[in-house]
C-alpha cells in the first residue's frame, strides 16, 4: 500500500502500448536497470526468480564515479497496474529505510498513462550519509529529472514492441 503522504518526486508520461507490456518492463528489474537513470544492476535474493509480493533484489546504483548497493523488497506486484517496491540500505546486521519507488498504470484509449513516484523515507541522519555517498545534494530534484528520463525510455522500449 502506498503511503498517504504526498511523493518526494513524481511525473507520469502517456504510452502508445498496452499496459501489461508496460508492466513486464517494469515488473523486471533486470530490464528496469536497464531503463533506470541511477539504477543501474540487480540480482534475486533469498532464491526470487520473479516479481512477486515479498521477493527480494539487491540493486546496484550509480551516479558518475559513485556506486552503491540497496535491497529492495517487492511490495506491490498487480499485472498491468502496480509495481512497487521499498528500499533499504543494509549493512551487516544493521537495515535502514531508504526510499519507496511506485509505478502506477492506468490504462488510456491510446495504451496507458505511466507514473513513477518516490518517498524518501530516510532519517535525517541516513539523508546526511546518503547525500555524501550519492554525492546527491537535494534528492527529490535529483529524482524528478531521474525519474523523467526513467519514463522516457520505459515509453521508448513499450513503443518498440507492436501492439497486438
Amino acid at each position: 500500500m502506498p503511503p498517504t503522504t504526498a511523493s518526494d518526486a513524481a511525473s507520469s508520461i502517456d504510452v502508445e502500448a498496452d499496459p501489461q507490456r508496460v508492466y513486464e518492463l517494469i515488473s523486471d528489474p533486470g530490464t528496469l536497470a536497464e531503463l533506470a537513470a541511477e539504477y543501474s544492476s540487480f540480482r534475486w535474493l533469498n532464491g526470487a526468480m520473479r516479481a512477486t509480493v515479498g521477493a527480494r533484489f539487491k540493486g546496484g546504483n550509480k551516479n558518475g564515479w559513485r556506486r552503491w548497493s540497496t535491497v529492495a523488497t517487492i511490495t506491490d506486484a498487480a499485472a498491468g497496474e502496480r509495481f512497487a517496491f521499498d528500499v533499504t540500505v543494509e549493512a551487516g546486521p544493521l537495515s535502514v529505510a531508504g526510499a519507496r519507488w511506485q509505478y502506477d498504470i492506468a490504462p488510456t484509449d491510446t495504451g496507458c498513462t505511466v507514473t513513477e513516484s518516490t518517498w524518501d523515507q530516510r532519517a535525517p541522519w541516513a539523508k546526511t550519509l546518503g547525500n555524501i555517498a550519492s554525492g546527491v545534494t537535494d534528492r527529490a530534484d535529483h529524482n524528478r529529472r531521474n525519474i523523467d528520463a526513467t519514463l522516457r525510455a520505459i515509453k521508448q522500449r513499450a513503443e518498440q514492441t507492436p501492439r497486438p
